[in-house]
């Protein structure tokens, strides 16, 4: 009586190994295409926020906040593969930056960042959702 005994995986075992493998892709890949997001948003922000400054200095020497003519001059505003960052609105007292998704970001949930300042507000006003701006 030699029994001889089958090595190897069988088919139902194989499926199951590609099920697992596939649910848990369809989990991670979502999260890792939102934390791709999340970190090219805070670039974006973290270049408004360099813009910002930029500006706080210009208004320091000038009676008003530079226009985009002047920002584009010196060479301010950022270039970013992800994001498009422009200046508008600018007078004495006031600005909005803008920062618009282009590329891979296009898709992202929080769309455009926009910034307004008013000189003496305190702090800048960020458009949007709450958890996008963090």
């Amino acid at each position: 009586m030699n029994s001889r005994r089958a090595r190897g995986f069988t088919l139902i075992e194989l499926m199951v190994v590609v099920m697992v493998v596939a649910i848990l892709a369809a989990i991670a890949i979502p999260s890792y295409l939102e934390q791709s997001r999340k970190g090219r948003r805070s670039e974006a922000m973290s270049a408004v926020g360099e813009l910002q400054l930029r500006q706080e200095r210009w208004r320091a020497e000038n009676p008003s906040y530079a226009d985009s003519t002047e920002l584009a001059t010196m060479g301010a505003i950022p270039t970013l593969p992800y994001y498009t960052i422009t200046a508008s609105g600018e007078s004495e007292t006031a600005y909005t930056i803008t920062a618009t998704p282009t590329g891979k970001q296009t898709g992202d949930r929080c769309g455009n960042l926009v910034l307004s300042w008013t000189a003496g507000s305190g702090k800048p006003l960020w458009s949007g959702d709450a958890d996008c701006n963090n």
